[in-house]
């Protein structure tokens, strides 16, 4: 499947303005800058297991599928429910403070976050 696979962090645009407008404090912005994110995207069909290793050895791991409700984590470790979709092959979700979209070009990763005018862009570069 097309997201499927394992990817490192790249290169980033816009992470300090985005951080700061979801409230975190400067010494964990300074602490996360151009740390090397390892995501792991497992697809079956509608269904994907999505994990990103951060500094510190945390792990996020949400799962989903593909226009049905889950329950899912943010960054900062708060639960919230959410509906994610496929939308013109990007996967699409809501977190309570911010829309993401995420998708695959060429052999990359694309995620991008927007809160309050601010966008986030982060690229992982295809590992496995």
């Amino acid at each position: 499947m097309a997201f499927s696979g394992k990817f490192e962090f790249e290169s980033e645009k816009n992470y300090d303005e985005f951080m700061k407008r979801l409230g975190l404090p400067g010494d964990v912005i300074e602490k996360g800058r151009n740390f090397k994110i390892i995501t792991e995207v497992q697809q079956d069909g509608q269904d994907f297991t999505w994990s990103q290793s951060y500094a510190g050895g945390n792990i996020m791991t949400n799962k989903f599928t593909i226009g049905k409700e889950c329950e899912m984590q943010t960054m900062g470790g708060k639960k919230f429910k959410a509906t994610v979709k496929m939308e013109n092959g990007k996967v699409v979700a809501d977190f309570p403070n911010y829309h993401q979209t995420s998708e695959i070009v060429g052999d990359k990763l694309v995620e991008i976050s927007t809160i309050g005018g601010v966008t986030y862009e982060r690229v992982s570069k295809r590992l496995a």
